[in-house]
């Protein structure tokens, strides 16, 4: 079996390690991976290789960074994607957390892996939610924000339409109360590496079997935008603690507090206290900031100023004290 992997960040990589560790047993062979291209990073915002491509060119694959695969945005420079793909003779396109939409006629491009039920098996994609829920850019972080018990990855044929596709295999995973969308996708990773590989195997042998998905239960996991980041007080502390493990490594939950914005990297929900005002810090010590909301307190036990290192609450204090009755707000204006 020829593969051609498409995917970008951390979460792609851990896939393609699997794929490259289970390929020599298996006869499989990955002649070549896509992946985005260079982006600045460090403080020096120089060019550096993502995740897949630099364990592609550890491991001497074959990668191409093209822009856009559209033909009609990308002019030749697409074309010539396409023709590198086409070159690579693939029986199948694994895709996960790739960034780039992929038009029909890459997915048309491999031969196709035999029909589980659900049309040409030339595309699958790993998805980080169990389908049909979160459907879309952000699966893991939505999940958390909407306080989800249960998540899980979905190997899916790829369609044109968005996350629309057939199930070939699922798997829930429960959400510890204490994960963020950090650890969270990491868990997901290894979940959905497994799974690529058991339903690569399972294809191979004709023995998947497509499913579609339902109409009922659909929801979509809409790309993360900065501006979410400013809690709003009058809200449940129970639902603004999901969106501080949520918005974990962006956009990172945000408030104003003595004029200073403030990021907010931990916090648990206490019960309420009589008479408090949505945003009134009610106490601050060693334990955690403690912020009155609409219903509840959310503790704030990891913070950090503008410009300043995450800390303990106790670090923190040391060099920002807080007192009762100083107040939380939210500038219109985006955090930085």
């Amino acid at each position: 079996m020829r593969i051609v992997f498409a995917g970008t960040p951390e979460f792609a990589a851990t896939a393609l390690a699997a794929l490259i560790e289970a390929a020599p047993a298996q006869g499989w062979t990955i002649p070549l991976v896509l992946t985005q291209p260079d982006r600045p990073a460090g403080r020096g915002m120089k060019l550096a290789a993502l995740p897949v491509k630099a364990l592609a060119l550890a491991h001497g694959l074959a990668v191409a960074t093209p822009e856009t695969l559209s033909l009609k945005k990308g002019g030749d420079a697409a074309a010539q994607a396409h023709a590198q793909l086409r070159a690579a003779a693939p029986d199948v396109l694994v895709v996960a957390a790739y960034g780039l939409i992929l038009p029909a006629v890459v997915l048309a491009i491999p031969r196709g892996l035999p029909d589980a039920g659900g049309g040409p098996l030339t595309a699958i994609n790993i998805h980080a939610s169990l389908l049909p829920r979160w459907r879309g850019a952000a699966p893991v972080a939505r999940a958390i924000e909407a306080g989800d018990t249960e998540t899980g990855t979905t190997i899916m044929q790829m369609e044109a339409g968005l996350d629309t596709g057939p199930m070939l295999l699922a798997e829930p995973l429960a959400i510890d109360p204490a994960d963020t969308t950090v650890t969270l996708t990491a868990k997901l990773a290894a979940q959905g590496a497994g799974l690529i590989v058991a339903a690569l195997r399972a294809a191979a042998a004709g023995e998947l079997c497509a499913t579609p998905q339902p109409e009922a239960g659909v929801t979509y996991a809409h790309k993360l935008a900065r501006e979410e980041a400013w809690l709003d007080w009058t809200q449940p502390a129970a639902r603004l603690v999901y969106q501080v493990r949520a918005f974990q490594p962006f956009p990172v939950a945000c408030t104003r507090l003595r004029e200073t914005d403030i990021k907010l990297h931990a916090a648990r929900a206490e019960a309420a206290e009589p008479g408090a005002e949505p945003g009134m810090v009610l106490g601050a010590d060693a334990g955690g900031v403690r912020i009155s909301c609409g219903d509840g307190v959310l503790v704030a036990t990891e913070l950090q100023r503008a410009g300043g290192r995450r800390l303990p609450a106790r670090e923190f204090l040391a060099g920002l004290p807080l007192m009762v009755g100083d107040r939380c707000s939210a500038p219109v204006r985006a955090p930085a």
